[in-house]
């Protein structure tokens, strides 16, 4: 089945010819069409497809395109804007809202000639850790249809591990690409802030908010990564990219194990799997140690703190004046808005914005927020210290698997602690990557978290691809 192949196999199948670019496309628009994990909140007009599959084949064929992914259809997550595609954020605010115009990774995939063939659902405007929170209902695991796929970009991940696409975009603001990937068994990665544009990226948190790729393995993330990334003059935080070291194997690397990270409230088959995977690097040859993260117990309150701020000042254009949602039968302007945003927005964006305000609020600035920033900054300087003996961190990516649908949305603080081991990385602006490791008693997905240098994403990617090849 051709589904059942990687993105980097299926465009290597079709480059010498055994398999159509329109034959791809067809495989993945019918996959979506018979979702059963409600991945996909729009599915692409099928007959745009198809064109634009018989474009890029003649490209193909010709050699104007020789992208390592070109004629592959991929899944965006449904704050990526996409010229003439429905973009909604998964909320009521933006049910109809149809972007003029696509966003710079939309652009370089098109570029590439990958194919967009629908926009995947999640957490609403991207505030949750279980994609529950969506308008349109909630995503379900592929493993077992009555557990969370993860947030926020749980649709992304699902599609990629139910065969729907062969890889898809998300964004990442505190672990929403790996705490997603690990609970459905696939990659993700969130690279090194500013490496890739956020220009069109619908933000939750723009100091926080990172594109990425999920993909059945770490080289399709390579690959898709390499496409997306770069300086754009669209993006005054994109950074251009420096030769990143390139690594053939990883003996004598040194991988650091924090303490905090194995210890109360992490699941013992997550433990157990986790530091399998560390001890399969240390039988390539890398250099396993144990280290301390003192600070690690703040990012959690740092991280919410800094998010819904940032969250209550970007949401606040979403008024019912300029576009989206527009309230019916009011009397004012300030009637407008508080029914527009009170209908509009669901119960978690709501909770954020009005948390993010309290924050930023005369009297409570300098207690919250300005000492988010300097726990922020501390933080980004412990990981700086530690990458200056280490080349990578190992941790769990989630404290356990997947929970049942309910368990974590009626408990927010539960949910929240999820994130526990992805938001350092987001707020030092650091590459990660979850790669899958094991499996619990009943059959769940756990995933192993690498976390980088900033800049150092093409030897994390590395790092993935040469533990997933011990596997092979």
């Amino acid at each position: 089945m051709i589904l059942e192949l990687t993105a980097l196999q299926v465009a290597e199948k079709i480059k010498s010819g055994e398999i159509g670019v329109t034959e791809a496309v067809c495989a993945a628009l019918e996959a979506a069409e018979n979702s059963k994990t409600n991945s996909f909140i729009t599915i692409a007009d099928r007959e745009k497809c198809i064109l634009q599959a018989e474009i890029v084949q003649k490209k193909i064929r010709s050699g104007e395109l020789t992208s390592p992914l070109a004629g592959v259809p991929i899944g965006i997550k449904d704050n990526i804007c996409t010229s003439g595609l429905r973009t909604t954020c998964a909320s009521k605010m933006l049910d109809n809202f149809v972007p003029p115009y696509s966003a710079t990774v939309i652009e370089k995939l098109e570029q590439a000639g990958v194919i967009v063939v629908g926009k995947l659902n999640m957490d609403e405007f991207a505030m949750g850790s279980t994609s529950e929170t969506s308008y349109y209902g909630e995503v379900k695991n592929p493993y077992d249809v009555k557990r969370v796929s993860g947030g926020s970009s749980g649709g992304s991940a699902a599609a990629v591990a139910a065969r729907e696409v062969f890889c898809s975009l998300g964004s990442d603001t505190g672990g929403s690409i790996r705490q997603p990937a690990s609970y459905c068994g696939v990659t993700g990665f969130k690279p090194t802030y500013g490496t890739v544009s956020r220009h069109g990226l619908l933000a939750y948190a723009s100091s926080l908010d990172q594109i990425g790729p999920i993909g059945r393995d770490a080289a399709d993330c390579s690959a898709l990564y390499k496409i997306i990334a770069g300086k754009d003059p669209k993006d005054g935080t994109s950074l251009d990219l420096p030769e990143n070291e390139r690594i053939h194997d990883v003996i004598g690397k040194k991988i650091a194990l924090p303490t905090e990270c194995f210890g109360d409230g992490v699941d013992e088959e997550v433990k157990k799997y986790v530091l399998s995977a560390a001890d399969a690097f240390s039988a390539m040859g890398a250099e396993i140690e144990y280290i301390s993260l003192p600070f690690n117990k703040y990012a959690i309150p740092a991280y919410y703190i800094i998010a819904t701020a940032e969250a209550s000042s970007n949401l606040s254009r979403y008024d019912g004046v300029k576009y989206g949602y527009h309230a019916e039968d009011v009397n004012d302007i300030a009637q407008l808005y508080r029914e527009t945003r009170s209908e509009g927005f669901g119960d978690e964006v709501i909770k954020r914005i009005l948390l993010g305000t309290y924050v930023l609020s005369s009297g409570f600035y300098d207690a919250y927020y300005k000492k988010a920033l300097q726990v922020k900054a501390l933080i980004r300087k412990q990981f700086d210290e530690i990458f200056y003996k280490y080349d990578a961190i190992i941790t769990p990516a989630v404290p356990t698997t997947a929970p049942f649908f309910g368990e974590s949305i009626t408990d927010s603080l539960k949910m929240y602690l999820s994130d526990i081991f992805t938001v350092g990385a987001n707020l030092a602006g650091l590459p990660a990557i979850s790669v899958p490791c094991g499996f619990d008693l009943k059959g769940m997905p756990i995933g192993a978290q690498i976390i980088g240098n900033r800049m150092a994403d093409n030897l994390l990617l590395d790092l993935g691809c040469a533990y997933q090849g011990v596997l092979k």
